[in-house]
């Protein structure tokens, strides 16, 4: 099995927050702490850099909208911003109280969420633009979403975790107060770095500044539930023999496998069969921390940000490589175990 991987050129200057695949191309976006969010042509080798969009201060999200020309952003700005790839025209569509550290699109439901570290959501109805976003206050600082065809996960401070259903978010009703789902208490002793769902809307995976990793069901049945467990990984030994410990800074589903990548700030990305409960492989050590993932909409790529600062759990700190690889799979190298 042959593999193919390459270093964009053009990288961010500054350490890389998050990257997003398009949904049925291969065009790229990097948010940096550079204050731009970067779109790349990764079709060819090397990639191409198309453009880059300036902000007013480090950009923390970025993601698609409805189609390729769409993305939405989020950063230290405050502001959850709309961005026209091809005129690269920026509407601000709200602006919390603090940073704004993830921004996702439902394309089931045609809303936009925002989590900020001012404690809340806001959730944008793009397909009423003058309709006002509805804020939905959260126990404790969001540090990480996901969501499925039907379903929101937001990861907090103190181990908290919501689960919405994104009908309830998109629901006219929304404005009077939206309840959880779920509410549940992570499976990590220690604080969650990322957390990505399953794209068979099954459950999802979350990772801890403490090198572990925990598979959980949404289904509430005590049967399903029995189910869930957590894994060490991302830790490498030392010359004394004591592994060190280094945090799980990204998680990705594959599209059509559902098996998952995580990258850590050992420098590593290793992909995991969830079901089978098996490490896949592990790809060669990067130069430095692996702080985001990105698989293309039809699985064959896989982008890895590499940049340093992350080894800690922090972001935006250090000096050292800032990169992007893509990652041509061979095939049926993100297969479980178990697949045939």
């Amino acid at each position: 099995m042959t593999t193919t991987q390459y270093e964009l050129v053009n990288p961010p200057t500054d350490a890389i927050s998050a990257i997003q695949y398009a949904p049925t191309s291969l065009r790229l976006l990097v948010a940096s702490w550079d204050k731009h969010v970067y779109l790349y042509d990764t079709s060819q080798a090397s990639g191409k850099l198309l453009d880059k969009y300036e902000h007013r201060g480090p950009v923390l999200h970025v993601c698609f909208g409805e189609n390729d020309e769409e993305a939405y952003t989020a950063g230290l700005d405050w502001d959850v911003r709309r961005i026209n790839l091809s005129t690269g025209a920026q509407t601000v569509l709200s602006t919390h109280t603090n940073g704004v550290k993830s921004v996702l699109y439902s394309r089931q439901q045609n809303i936009l969420i925002s989590a900020s570290w001012d404690g809340t959501l806001h959730i944008h109805h793009l397909s009423s633009p003058t309709k006002p976003h509805v804020t939905i206050s959260l126990p404790n600082k969001p540090f990480s979403l996901s969501l499925t065809p039907s379903k929101l996960v937001v990861a907090m401070a103190s181990r908290a975790l919501h689960i919405y259903s994104l009908s309830d978010l998109a629901s006219d009703s929304a404005s009077q107060g939206i309840e959880p789902w779920q509410r549940r208490e992570s499976s990590l002793k220690f604080m969650t770095r990322a957390v990505a769902c399953m794209p068979n809307d099954a459950g999802y995976a979350s990772s801890s500044i403490e090198g572990r990793v925990a598979v959980e069901w949404f289904d509430p049945s005590t049967t399903s539930q029995s189910r869930k467990y957590a894994f060490k990984c991302h830790r490498q030994p030392s010359p004394e023999g004591i592994d060190v410990v280094y945090p799980v800074n990204a998680l990705a589903f594959h599209p059509v496998h559902g098996t998952f990548a995580s990258g850590g700030g050992d420098g590593f990305v290793a992909l995991w069969d969830g079901v089978a409960k098996r490490r896949i492989r592990q790809y060669q050590r990067y130069a430095a921390s692996v702080s985001a993932l990105s698989f293309s909409g039809d699985g064959k790529y896989l982008a890895v940000a590499v940049s340093p600062g992350f080894e800690d759990g922090k972001e935006g700190v250090g000096e050292g490589m800032v990169a992007v690889f893509v990652r041509e799979l061979g095939q049926g190298e993100a297969k479980g175990k178990g697949a045939k």
